[in-house]
């Protein structure tokens, strides 16, 4: 608990950090929101009326604890673009998004660690070939390629699942299926590595020699002992699916968080911008308290020495 407890107040000045960060960047991109939303031809005096409103006229450090006041009482303004709050926008999008990025991730768990484990098993074998060659093509196809020929081939020629918007399950499965490619392939390495790296300690080597059934020492100790590094690449991968789905969203024109963070620095909607970018980068760093937090229940050395 002392740990857990140690880690959460860390995460006051990471987020502190990333807030000042968003809030930056933002305010360097070229452009007035006030002009914005004045539109084209308003005299300088309403614009600069805008600005008052809007809060532009005072200086940045005044403008960040307005916006980091706000923020903390989950007021995230209003959208220049769309004319209303910003934050059931992002809810919403955020939940498709999310829930997208957990199928990509269960499909890429699913499939990347057997095929991992299998190729540390058949070592230099043809299953281990196999399983090193279709990584190989997961990690270098473009996920635009592949999300196209899934639709292809499993929406206009066999005609099972829809190829574009969002409803039920079968909606779903091809955007999963694309977005967990790239992943369930580093997965599958990364399963492969950590496992033949346990096969060869001495404790393994001695359960085989007292007779234990080879599948109880794979599936018992070693993956138990090989989990760290895959839950590592696992979390990283989750959170990288969160903040780049974009590319995914757009070809199965899939209304999610980014596509609105695309949408929104297109259309210059700075608020949406800020939210989008805050909400992804907060989600990193909860990601990786909870990951820190869930070695402790596999290591249970770490809880002491840290």
């Amino acid at each position: 608990m002392n740990y857990i407890i140690k880690r959460l107040f860390s995460i006051i000045p990471v987020l502190l950090l990333a807030s000042i960060v968003v809030f930056l960047i933002i305010h360097v991109i070229p452009g007035d929101p006030a002009e914005l939303i004045a539109g084209p031809g308003v005299p300088d005096s309403e614009i600069q009326i805008i600005r008052e409103e809007m809060g532009l006229d005072k200086s940045l450090p005044q403008q960040y604890i307005i916006w980091l006041y706000n923020i903390v009482q989950g007021d995230f303004g209003q959208s220049l673009v769309y004319g209303g709050p910003i934050r059931p926008l992002v809810i919403e999008r955020f939940i498709n998004t999310f829930n997208l990025t957990l199928a990509g991730i269960l499909f890429a768990m699913l499939i990347g660690i057997p095929l991992g484990i299998a190729a540390a098993i058949k070592q230099n074998t043809v299953i281990d070939v196999f399983v090193m060659g279709l990584s190989i093509i997961g990690i270098s196809m473009p996920i635009f390629w592949s999300g196209l020929l899934l639709i292809l081939f499993f929406s206009v020629n066999l005609a099972l699942f829809p190829a574009t918007g969002i409803g039920g399950f079968s909606h779903i499965v091809l955007p999963a299926i694309t977005i967990g490619s790239n992943s369930m392939a580093i997965i599958a390495r990364m399963t492969r590595s950590s496992m033949l790296e346990v096969l060869k300690q001495d404790y393994v080597l001695a359960a085989e020699a007292r007779g234990i059934p080879y599948i109880v020492i794979i599936l018992k100790h070693a993956f138990k002992n090989a989990l760290i590094p895959i839950i590592t690449i696992i979390a990283i991968q989750f959170g990288y699916l969160l903040g780049g789905a974009v590319v995914t969203e757009t070809v199965f024109v899939y209304p999610g968080l980014g596509r609105l963070l695309v949408d929104a620095i297109a259309r210059r909607d700075y608020p949406v911008v800020q939210a989008c970018i805050l909400l992804i980068a907060v989600l990193f760093i909860l990601i990786n308290i909870i990951v820190d937090i869930i070695y402790t229940y596999i290591d249970p050395k770490i809880r002491y020495d840290s």
